[in-house]
């Protein structure tokens, strides 16, 4: 199947958001796209992209604002949160349900990690716009992290919150912590009904397995494929595995 790439521009106020189209020839194309986790950037997504794209999808994939190293978006990663993310997301929807060649009422969305995290806030927001919702070890512990006061490199008192965090290679703003620091994360995502599956590694580091189990045992329609010995952002055998689930989901 030949498959075309397009490079996309969207906007989320004010703010340019990249990405990239992967379709294959045909109308009325149904939509998936793909988010990346934090710190990161499409490189990490976009194969997965093309994979739908093979399978008869219109895939997109992009930088989120302000999301990660080499991003070719546009913001601040200090002005980045879960929810601008949120947003940016709700942006790329809007974009892909405007172009004349895909379905728009059918919309998967992917994440991975906080994109994960991201897509399921947002398919909870949209509730059934959203035809299905595919979570990567979605990052689920966020909110856990961030009353802590440890998030992945960062530390910080979370009782009385920097307005720069540094973290690592990139430098967080106060808004990321304090958009979730009293947040519920179930309470939100599992307000959405449609299908999910989610993906998740016995040998994550980052995520534990633990917030995957919860989030399928109250989502009302779920499915849960764990990988041994999976790590967070899956390699070799282990993506082959959880690109296998997504076939069969989809």
């Amino acid at each position: 199947m030949k498959i075309e790439k397009v490079n996309f521009e969207c906007f989320r106020d004010n703010l340019k958001i990249r990405g990239v189209i992967y379709k294959p020839c045909g109308n009325n194309l149904k939509i998936i796209i793909v988010s990346h986790g934090f710190m990161a950037n499409m490189m990490t997504t976009k194969y997965y992209a093309r994979h739908w794209a093979r399978m008869g999808y219109c895939a997109l994939a992009f930088d989120f604002n302000g999301g990660g190293i080499g991003s070719k978006s546009s913001g601040k990663t200090t002005d980045m949160s879960v929810f601008t993310e949120v947003e940016d997301l709700k942006a790329v929807i809007n974009y892909a349900k405007s172009l004349p060649y895909t379905d728009e009422n059918s919309v998967t969305l992917m994440g991975c990690s906080q994109g994960g995290f991201v897509s399921a806030i947002t398919a909870a927001q949209l509730q059934d716009k959203i035809e299905k919702l595919i979570l990567f070890y979605p990052a689920l512990c966020i909110p856990d992290d961030a009353r802590s006061g440890k998030m992945m490199f960062a530390k910080f008192d979370p009782n009385n919150i920097p307005q720069r965090i540094p973290c690592g290679p990139m430098t967080l703003g106060k808004r990321y912590v304090q958009d979730v620091v009293d947040l519920d994360p179930y309470q939100i995502i599992t307000r959405y009904k449609g299908p999910v599956l989610i993906v998740h590694g016995t040998s994550d580091a980052i995520v534990n397995l633990d917030y995957a189990v919860k989030a399928q045992k109250l989502y009302e329609n779920s499915k849960l494929v764990i990988i041994e010995k999976g790590t967070h952002m899956f390699v070799g055998r282990a993506d082959k595995k959880a690109i296998k689930a997504v076939e069969k989901f989809l």
